[in-house]
């Protein structure tokens, strides 16, 4: 478990540049992103975009079934990425 804790806290170290600064698509990063969220937030952070709050709380412990419950309801509601770029911003989706 305290492994787990610290590459989390790493990964949220490294992955946690202000989005003004460019970066390149793939590496380390791209696949950290990949290796903790899943292929598709790995391509939007390819793309510069930055991790969701949902995304991020779904690689810790207790906080990740709020997230999935959260991500289900919006599923099964029909929430679209466009639907949530209007809310959270294009940082994002």
């Amino acid at each position: 478990m305290k492994k787990f804790l610290a590459i989390a806290l790493v990964a949220a170290i490294f992955m946690a540049a202000p989005a003004a600064q460019a970066r390149e698509a793939g590496g380390l990063a791209g696949g950290i992103v990949g290796c903790c969220f899943g292929v598709r937030t790995a391509a939007a952070w390819n793309d510069g975009k930055n991790i969701d709050i949902r995304e991020w709380l779904r690689i810790v412990p207790i906080a990740g079934i709020v997230a999935a419950v959260w991500n289900t309801i919006d599923g099964w509601n029909g929430v679209t990425t466009a639907d949530l770029r209007a809310k959270a911003g294009a940082e994002y989706y």
